[in-house]
C-alpha cells in the first residue's frame, strides 16, 4: 500500500489487522485520486469490539473488508466519496464524521 500503514486498520481492543487486500488495494487506489489523507477511525474488528460498538453481526468489519473514514468538513466528505465511487465502492454510508466503505456487493448508500 501507498497511502496507509496496515497498523492504521488494527483492532482497539485485540490488534487484529488481517484485512482483505483487494479492499486495501481499491481503498489505496481511491486514496491516490482523492489527493487527500484518509484517516481511519475504525478497520478490522475482532466479534467482542464490534459488539461493543453495536456493529452488525454480519459486519465486514469482521472479515477485514469494512473501514470508517473521518471526514471533519463537507468538502472532504464530498471528496472521498466522490473516490471511493470512482475505484469502483458501491456499498457506502454517509455519517456526521465519517463515511463507512465495505465489499457488499450489492449496491447500496444509506445515512447513519
Amino acid at each position: 500500500m501507498k497511502h496507509f500503514n496496515l497498523t492504521e486498520f488494527a483492532c482497539p481492543c485485540c490488534g487484529a489487522c488481517d484485512m482483505d487486500e483487494h479492499f486495501l488495494s481499491m481503498l489505496d487506489h481511491a486514496r491516490e485520486l482523492a489527493g487527500i489523507p484518509f484517516v481511519i477511525n475504525s478497520g478490522k474488528r475482532c466479534e467482542r469490539h464490534n459488539k461493543s460498538v453495536g456493529g452488525v453481526s454480519r459486519s465486514k468489519h469482521l472479515t477485514g473488508e469494512a473501514a470508517d473514514i473521518r471526514t471533519d468538513t463537507q468538502r472532504e466528505r464530498a471528496i472521498i466519496l466522490r473516490a471511493l465511487l470512482a475505484v469502483g465502492f458501491r456499498s457506502l454510508a454517509i455519517a456526521k464524521t465519517f463515511l463507512h466503505v465495505d465489499t457488499y456487493s450489492e449496491d447500496w448508500c444509506g445515512l447513519y
